[in-house]
């Protein structure tokens, strides 16, 4: 045999070897193709779809820290007792709120299918008996929970007295004079004409011992409101089926340039029946609409903005029984998400006598002041 039949012979079986491999060979199945996070931007930024779904979530919230000293929070400011001797010492009120939000979006048949929830975790230091000021764990609170599809809403939200015409200022004590209470289960219609106008029918079971309805019949609360570049005009009136009272706010806001806003509004609400003396809220003629002493009541400020991260905010705010309240604070965006601002905040009580007598002292320790300045600076981020 000589080289070149050995080559051939080789290659042949090696050839056949190779073959034979061939056909045993396994075959690995495709992988299935990954499903990604899609980015949904029909609801605004934040939004993405749900794996597997057509419906859009975001997540958002905010870490939220207070630093107050003086009047803020309570009448007479944060109390305690000396750990050594028991004697009367003032201290800051502290507190750290961490806020979880959620939104959910999806079109529908009948329109857009929406969702909102908001969670606040606190911890703080309050005002106790004899003045024993801790600070501790203060609470969760679900304070919107509520469904929407199309124009009706139901579910836990805030008073559309509030919300629909709007918060007061953009202070952060802004209810130095109350403009009325906030949580509630409700059953909501809104309307939205398209060009500026829009509505809302509210019925409301309201909260608490004096605002919570005590039958079938609820509270109901009705809006308007006008929208347009230079600004908006809005009216809202409520009946508290509990006392059969009626009280209704107007309020308009002004855009006088890019920098400057402004807002006034005024209230004004019956209390024929608020006149429970074993209601320390009804005593001073208050119900869950008509918060403010007397008929009458007004709130007006407005923001300057300085540039991009600075702004100045101020409210006074006054009722007919002579309390006045002014809030001003500068707020300042130190990097995108997170705002640092620094209030100064005066109340004056009008019918100090009546808030100071016994046990119809309402919300206050040691209520011994007529007029009270305080200040707070608050560190937030916002995501």
């Amino acid at each position: 045999m000589n080289i070149k039949s050995l080559l051939l012979g080789s290659a042949a079986a090696l050839v056949a070897v190779s073959g034979a491999r061939a056909a045993d060979a396994v075959t690995v199945a495709e992988p299935e193709p990954a499903e990604y996070v899609k980015i949904c931007d029909v609801y605004g930024s934040g939004y993405f779809y749900i794996p597997g779904t057509e419906t859009c979530l975001r997540i958002g919230g905010y870490v939220r820290y207070d630093i107050g000293v003086g009047d803020v929070g309570s009448f007479d400011g944060a109390k305690t007792a000396d750990h050594q001797d028991g004697s009367e010492n003032s201290t800051f009120q502290k507190h750290t709120r961490f806020t979880l939000k959620t939104w959910t979006g999806q079109e529908t048949e009948l329109g857009t299918l929406k969702t909102y929830t908001e969670t606040r975790f606190n911890f703080a230091n309050r005002n106790a008996a004899v003045y024993y000021n801790t600070a501790r764990n203060s609470g969760v609170s679900l304070n919107f929970a509520w469904i929407q599809l199309g124009g009706l809403r139901v579910g836990k939200d805030e008073s559309a007295f509030n919300t629909f015409i709007g918060y007061a200022g953009n202070v952060i004590n802004d209810t130095i004079v109350p403009y009325g209470d906030f949580d509630t289960n409700v059953v909501q219609y809104y309307f939205d004409a398209g060009n500026g106008f829009s509505a809302v029918v509210s019925l409301e079971e309201g909260e608490g011992v004096v605002g919570t309805i005590d039958s079938y019949v609820p509270h109901v609360v009705g809006g308007v409101k006008y929208t347009q570049g230079w600004g908006a005009i809005s009216g809202v009136v409520a009946y508290d089926s509990n006392y059969e009272e009626v009280a209704g706010k107007v309020r308009v806001d002004v855009n006088l340039s890019n920098e400057l806003s402004v807002f006034g509004m005024f209230g004004y609400g019956t209390d024929n029946n608020l006149d429970d003396p074993t209601n320390a809220i009804d005593a001073h003629d208050r119900g869950f609409y008509k918060i403010w002493g007397g008929n009458w009541a007004f709130w007006a400020g407005g923001t300057y903005k300085f540039n991009e991260k600075t702004s100045f905010n101020l409210q006074v705010s006054g009722d007919q029984d002579k309390n006045y309240g002014v809030a001003a604070n500068v707020a300042y965006d130190l990097v995108p998400g997170f705002t640092v601002t620094a209030e100064v905040d005066y109340d004056h009580f009008g019918k100090f006598d009546e808030w100071v007598s016994g046990a119809d002292v309402v919300n206050f320790t040691n209520a011994d002041k007529k007029n009270s300045v305080g200040g707070m600076l608050r560190f937030q981020r916002s995501f």
